[in-house]
């Protein structure tokens, strides 16, 4: 008599994690050989300890200790589950052909042969103590790379700098929002004997599926589609990979007792082996919420593995593959087998694209889908009759692998997962930028990033001007700015309570030919767009040129005796490279908007007026997600699509001025003005100093774009000033 697949992955489980408790409590007395692994927490707790005592080489020592034997003990244990996956096999062939009593006696052996040599062979290399569970404080120290965090610090200390750089590397790509560490980062950039080397992520290895993922997405975007279809199927085979990685340590670590887990007390050994054996198959299910969720990110990516089968199917598709698309989009439907649209395109490849009709479905994906089935059954059967708490991590679960009696409220959470998605859906930037780079310039800082802007690709930066240099743009401004300057002379644009004069580049240019402005202050209006574009080049990671579109000095006074209970804006809610319509939510690329402005940046030159503040909103243009306050050489930069709305408060007192400027990543649409005046100014012999933009930092994408979109307020006008 056979024993059904998934009662054998319940029943083994169970006893391999009970026997395994009881091997090691009798073990516990027994002498350790000091070569043995060492508890990894023991040694993390003694070097935080010789952090705070300022003993740094000793912290460093065991600080890389802990991480070393972390890593040490997971290979381990995988080497012990394949080592032992022979164990007891002569016993289990024996279940096909014994009945009654002697099949359960039979099941017990093999349970015990294979958890025998399971502890057997994790003895051989690891102390009694170190196979037992950590504390879910160190699982939240080592997951959020609290130890690179100590390390940072202590190669510091040390004078180990392209140590400490590569510490700071490593904890910075798992916290992104840290601006201390990101700060720190520019620091090493800086300093003498740091090389680019030294900023590698330590912790890549366990990360390939998203490296692989960002070159997909990459590829795809260059229309790159044979490579994309490779990429892809890399991507599939390490997230497959990574997923079974995870699984085989639930496996073969120790499971902590129910009791150990604060829940109700479970009476019985059999009891406690269920308790276990649904513990460990919940392990593995969250194997795919651990996988699927990004370094930095809290919340993983949802439907993973078939968002990557979907972007494959296609890829293969438009790369003539028309064979490997339909296998792909075979597999796909293991998930979803009644999606319409891939049915759709299934019938298409079949019918008169010349698709293999029998082509079956990839293996591998077979296995995963039909082995992650039977742990959901068993799991939703334990949720049903054993009060079990069970949360599946995948929208694709079929509706008939949960029971009657608990579909309707999992329908329910299902619908309130939906509309929750309709309620909040995320923008998408498809501007190509991607934030979080160096910033190349000495003394320049990063004060606010994407997280504390609560938006995509944004970014302040400080110390981008100096005091003196402030001051002579605000000289500038004030000697020969043109009232309704970019506005076909309209002295109040935007709102009558202020006016507006500006000052373009070629203007300037003009002017000092005819000896009213110093060639001096027009040099440092021309190189300060240079300065931003440099800067903002690094930041958002361009993977392309950038190239400056228009620059505009532009100041906005408050008019004397006209402020009294104003309501209106200095600039209203708009988007930089599209008509925003907050009724429709919609933002249209035509004009008389700047459809080819790629990136958008405002240069503060003082702050001695009141009012003036950029806020940024939601597509609504009434829910404000960020403010920043001008200062002199503060920068805003950010990407100048729909993801990005924005507007200026009243300036109700006062003078505010600022640098515009606008860039975008088509050569053709570059500031011919700009181009005009460094012609003329090297024709003089005063030739106009421009970095070659191949000595800029590269692009490293990291960053996979978002889902779809947000609200708005608000229409450009055809004016160029529009921050």
């Amino acid at each position: 008599m056979a024993l059904p697949s998934d009662l054998v992955a319940v029943y083994v489980a169970s006893r391999v994690v009970c026997l395994l408790v009881l091997f090691h409590e009798t073990s516990a007395n027994s002498d350790v050989s000091s070569s043995l692994l060492q508890p990894y927490d023991f040694l993390y707790y003694k070097g935080v300890r010789a952090y705070f005592g300022g003993e740094w080489a000793k912290a460093a020592e065991l600080l890389e200790r802990s991480i070393a034997t972390k890593e040490a003990l997971f290979k381990h244990r995988r080497l012990c589950y394949d080592e032992c996956l022979a164990a007891g096999r002569d016993a289990l062939q024996k279940l096909d052909t014994e009945e009654g009593s002697l099949w359960d006696l039979w099941v017990l052996d093999w349970m015990q042969k294979k958890a025998e040599c399971l502890r057997f062979c994790m003895g051989r290399s690891v102390t009694h103590v170190g196979q037992l569970p950590v504390s879910t404080d160190i699982e939240y120290e080592f997951s959020s790379r609290n130890p690179y965090n100590f390390l940072q610090v202590t190669y510091y200390k040390m004078e180990k700098l392209q140590k400490a750089a590569s510490a700071a590397q490593t904890y910075f790509t798992a916290n992104p929002g840290h601006l201390e560490m990101r700060n720190n980062i520019e620091k090493y950039r800086r300093m003498e004997g740091v090389t680019d080397e030294a900023f590698q992520d330590r912790e890549t290895a366990n990360e390939k599926h998203w490296a692989l993922y960002d070159s997909a997405l990459q590829h795809e975007a260059l229309s790159e589609w044979a490579q994309a279809a490779d990429t892809w199927r890399a991507c599939v085979n390490e997230t497959l990979r990574q997923t079974e990685e995870c699984r085989v340590q639930c496996v073969v670590a120790c499971q902590r007792l129910p009791e150990d887990r604060g829940e109700e007390s479970v009476d019985g050994v059999f009891e406690k082996a269920a308790a276990l054996s649904l513990s460990l198959l919940s392990c593995q299910q969250s194997c795919v919420t651990q996988v699927a969720t990004r370094p930095g990110r809290i919340s993983s990516q949802e439907d993973f593995l078939p968002t990557q089968l979907e972007h494959m199917h296609i890829a293969q598709f438009k790369a003539g593959d028309v064979r490997g698309a339909v296998q792909t989009l075979r597999s796909l439907l293991l998930f979803y087998p009644s999606d319409q649209d891939s049915l759709d395109n299934l019938q298409l490849y079949v019918d008169t694209l010349g698709g293999d009709k029998e082509a079956q479905t990839a293996q591998e994906i077979a296995r995963y889908v039909s082995r992650s089935l039977q742990q959901k059954k068993l799991l939703y059967f334990s949720m049903e009759n054993l009060n079990f708490t069970f949360i599946d991590p995948d929208l694709w679960t079929p509706e008939d692998v949960v029971p009657e009696s608990l579909r309707e409220t999992w329908r329910a959470e299902k619908e309130k997962i939906n509309e929750k998605a309709d309620e909040q859906p995320e923008d998408v930037d498809d501007s190509g930028f991607f934030a979080g780079g160096p910033v190349p310039q000495v003394g320049v800082t990063i004060t606010m990033d994407d997280v504390l802007l609560n938006g995509t690709n944004r970014v302040v930066l400080d110390g981008v001007m100096t005091e003196k240099e402030c001051d002579r743009m605000l000289k500038l401004a004030e000697a020969v700015a043109s009232a309704g300057d970019g506005y076909r002379g309209r002295r109040s644009p935007h709102t009558p309570h202020e006016t507006l004069n500006g000052l373009t580049l070629l203007r300037a240019a003009k002017l000092v030919q005819d000896g009213l402005v110093n060639h001096t202050d027009a040099k440092l209006l021309h190189e300060l767009g240079e300065r931003v574009r440099i800067l903002l080049h690094s930041y958002f990671r361009s993977p392309s040129g950038l190239f400056v579109a228009f620059t505009h000095l532009v100041c906005r006074s408050a008019i004397a005796g006209d402020q009294e209970g104003r309501l209106d804006l200095s600039h209203p809610v708009h988007v930089d490279n599209c008509l925003l319509e907050p009724d429709t939510k919609q933002c249209w690329k035509e004009p008389p908007a700047f459809v080819h402005r790629d990136l958008s940046a405002i240069l503060y030159l003082n702050d001695n007026f009141d009012g003036g503040e950029l806020f940024f909103t939601n597509r609504d243009a009434k829910t404000v997600t960020a403010r920043v306050k001008p200062t002199c050489g503060r920068l805003v930069g950010f990407s100048s699509g729909p993801i990005n709305p924005h507007g200026v408060t009243a300036v109700t007192k006062g003078r505010r001025c600022a640098l515009a400027l606008w860039f975008t990543k088509e050569k053709l649409y570059r500031d011919m003005e700009r181009e005009e005046v460094e012609t003329a100014w090297a024709a003089d012999g005063q030739a106009v100093t421009k970095k070659d933009e191949k000595e800029e930092p590269k692009n490293a994408r990291n960053q996979a774009p978002a889902k779809v979109a947000s609200r708005g307020r608000g229409r450009v006008t055809s004016g160029k000033d529009e921050l």
